[in-house]
Protein backbone atom coordinates (compact mmCIF):
# COMPACT_ATOMS: atom_id res chain seq x y z
CA UNK A 1 0.00 0.00 0.00
CA UNK A 2 1.41 3.39 -0.95
CA UNK A 3 1.93 6.26 1.49
CA UNK A 4 -0.99 8.15 -0.11
CA UNK A 5 -3.35 5.17 0.24
CA UNK A 6 -2.39 4.71 3.90
CA UNK A 7 -3.02 8.40 4.60
CA UNK A 8 -6.44 8.24 2.89
CA UNK A 9 -7.39 5.08 4.81
CA UNK A 10 -6.35 6.69 8.11
CA UNK A 11 -8.41 9.79 7.31
CA UNK A 12 -11.46 7.66 6.44
CA UNK A 13 -11.12 5.71 9.70
CA UNK A 14 -10.86 8.93 11.70
CA UNK A 15 -13.95 10.35 9.94
CA UNK A 16 -15.90 7.15 10.63
CA UNK A 17 -14.84 7.15 14.30
CA UNK A 18 -15.74 10.83 14.59
CA UNK A 19 -19.17 10.30 13.00
CA UNK A 20 -20.00 7.33 15.20
CA UNK A 21 -18.94 9.11 18.38
CA UNK A 22 -20.95 12.23 17.50
CA UNK A 23 -24.10 10.14 17.02
CA UNK A 24 -23.78 8.49 20.43
CA UNK A 25 -25.40 9.92 23.55
CA UNK A 26 -23.51 11.86 26.17
CA UNK A 27 -23.64 11.23 29.88
CA UNK A 28 -24.52 14.16 32.14
CA UNK A 29 -21.76 15.80 34.12
CA UNK A 30 -22.23 15.20 37.84
CA UNK A 31 -19.71 16.89 40.12
CA UNK A 32 -17.97 14.64 42.65
CA UNK A 33 -19.34 16.87 45.41
CA UNK A 34 -22.97 16.49 44.26
CA UNK A 35 -25.50 15.22 46.77
CA UNK A 36 -27.93 12.41 46.07
CA UNK A 37 -31.08 13.80 44.50
CA UNK A 38 -34.56 13.49 45.87
CA UNK A 39 -37.90 15.17 46.32
CA UNK A 40 -39.42 17.14 49.16
CA UNK A 41 -43.18 16.72 49.56
CA UNK A 42 -44.90 20.12 49.71
CA UNK A 43 -48.54 19.01 49.63
CA UNK A 44 -50.16 17.69 51.74
CA UNK A 45 -48.17 18.85 54.76
CA UNK A 46 -46.13 16.12 56.42
CA UNK A 47 -46.58 17.49 59.94
CA UNK A 48 -49.60 15.25 60.55
CA UNK A 49 -51.45 12.50 58.70
CA UNK A 50 -53.97 13.90 56.21
CA UNK A 51 -57.34 12.15 55.92
CA UNK A 52 -59.27 12.00 52.65
CA UNK A 53 -62.86 10.96 52.07
CA UNK A 54 -63.62 8.37 49.38
CA UNK A 55 -66.57 10.21 47.84
CA UNK A 56 -67.58 11.98 44.60
CA UNK A 57 -65.62 15.14 43.76
CA UNK A 58 -62.91 14.32 46.31
CA UNK A 59 -59.46 14.56 44.81
CA UNK A 60 -56.03 14.54 46.38
CA UNK A 61 -53.19 16.72 45.14
CA UNK A 62 -49.71 15.46 45.91
CA UNK A 63 -46.98 18.02 45.18
CA UNK A 64 -43.21 18.10 45.59
CA UNK A 65 -39.99 19.94 44.75
CA UNK A 66 -36.89 18.30 43.34
CA UNK A 67 -33.72 18.72 45.38
CA UNK A 68 -30.22 18.08 44.01
CA UNK A 69 -31.59 16.23 40.95
CA UNK A 70 -29.16 16.77 38.07
CA UNK A 71 -30.36 13.91 35.86
CA UNK A 72 -34.07 14.47 35.20
CA UNK A 73 -35.94 11.15 35.02
CA UNK A 74 -37.89 10.29 31.87
CA UNK A 75 -40.92 9.46 33.98
CA UNK A 76 -41.97 8.99 37.59
CA UNK A 77 -43.99 6.16 39.06
CA UNK A 78 -46.39 7.20 41.82
CA UNK A 79 -48.24 4.64 43.92
CA UNK A 80 -50.02 4.33 47.23
CA UNK A 81 -49.24 1.29 49.39
CA UNK A 82 -52.01 0.50 51.85
CA UNK A 83 -51.65 -0.93 55.33
CA UNK A 84 -53.49 -3.93 53.85
CA UNK A 85 -50.46 -4.58 51.59
CA UNK A 86 -52.16 -3.58 48.33
CA UNK A 87 -50.48 -1.15 45.96
CA UNK A 88 -52.58 1.31 43.95
CA UNK A 89 -51.47 3.50 41.01
CA UNK A 90 -51.87 7.22 41.76
CA UNK A 91 -53.11 9.71 39.18
CA UNK A 92 -54.97 9.65 35.89
CA UNK A 93 -52.26 7.81 33.93
CA UNK A 94 -52.00 4.57 35.89
CA UNK A 95 -49.29 5.95 38.15
CA UNK A 96 -46.84 6.97 35.40
CA UNK A 97 -46.26 10.73 34.99
CA UNK A 98 -43.64 12.86 33.19
CA UNK A 99 -40.23 12.91 34.89
CA UNK A 100 -40.27 16.66 35.41
CA UNK A 101 -43.76 16.76 36.97
CA UNK A 102 -44.01 18.41 40.38
CA UNK A 103 -47.53 17.28 41.26
CA UNK A 104 -50.19 14.72 40.53
CA UNK A 105 -53.95 14.88 41.06
CA UNK A 106 -55.67 11.66 42.16
CA UNK A 107 -59.43 11.28 41.89
CA UNK A 108 -59.91 8.55 44.47
CA UNK A 109 -63.64 8.17 43.85
CA UNK A 110 -63.07 7.71 40.10
CA UNK A 111 -60.39 5.13 40.90
CA UNK A 112 -62.82 3.37 43.25
CA UNK A 113 -65.57 3.34 40.62
CA UNK A 114 -63.30 2.16 37.79
CA UNK A 115 -61.57 -0.60 39.79
CA UNK A 116 -64.25 -2.68 41.52
CA UNK A 117 -61.92 -5.71 41.73
CA UNK A 118 -59.27 -3.78 43.67
CA UNK A 119 -61.11 -1.10 45.66
CA UNK A 120 -59.39 1.36 47.96
CA UNK A 121 -59.72 0.43 51.62
CA UNK A 122 -60.38 2.86 54.44
CA UNK A 123 -56.89 2.58 55.93
CA UNK A 124 -53.52 4.33 56.07
CA UNK A 125 -51.24 4.58 53.02
CA UNK A 126 -47.66 5.40 52.16
CA UNK A 127 -47.05 7.41 48.99
CA UNK A 128 -44.20 5.96 46.88
CA UNK A 129 -42.52 8.00 44.15
CA UNK A 130 -39.54 6.77 42.16
CA UNK A 131 -37.78 7.49 38.88
CA UNK A 132 -38.49 5.08 36.05
CA UNK A 133 -34.86 4.48 35.29
CA UNK A 134 -33.99 3.67 38.91
CA UNK A 135 -36.85 1.67 40.44
CA UNK A 136 -38.35 1.66 43.94
CA UNK A 137 -35.33 0.15 45.68
CA UNK A 138 -32.62 2.27 44.05
CA UNK A 139 -29.60 3.19 46.14
CA UNK A 140 -28.78 6.84 46.75
CA UNK A 141 -26.64 8.21 43.93
CA UNK A 142 -25.22 11.68 43.38
CA UNK A 143 -27.39 13.75 41.03
CA UNK A 144 -30.07 11.09 40.57
CA UNK A 145 -33.49 11.08 42.22
CA UNK A 146 -33.76 8.70 45.16
CA UNK A 147 -37.12 7.00 45.79
CA UNK A 148 -39.40 8.77 48.27
CA UNK A 149 -41.64 6.92 50.72
CA UNK A 150 -41.94 9.63 53.36
CA UNK A 151 -45.60 10.66 53.08
CA UNK A 152 -48.31 8.95 55.11
CA UNK A 153 -52.01 9.64 54.50
CA UNK A 154 -55.31 7.91 55.19
CA UNK A 155 -58.57 7.29 53.36
CA UNK A 156 -61.96 6.84 54.92
CA UNK A 157 -65.49 6.04 53.78
CA UNK A 158 -68.17 8.41 55.07
CA UNK A 159 -70.91 6.81 57.13
CA UNK A 160 -74.55 7.92 57.08
CA UNK A 161 -75.64 10.19 59.91
CA UNK A 162 -77.14 8.38 62.88
CA UNK A 163 -79.15 10.56 65.28
CA UNK A 164 -78.41 10.13 68.99
CA UNK A 165 -81.98 8.97 69.63
CA UNK A 166 -81.41 6.04 67.25
CA UNK A 167 -78.59 5.00 69.34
Amino acid sequence: MSQTQQTQQTQQTQQTDSASSSSSFSLPFIPQTAAAGGITITQPPQTATSYYKIAPSQTITFAWNFTDVIVTPTSLTVSAVGANGNTYPVGPTDGIIPGDATSVLWDIYAYQTNNPNKPLSPTSYTLNIWADNRGPGAARRAGYMSPNTGLQFALYTPQPYTPLASG
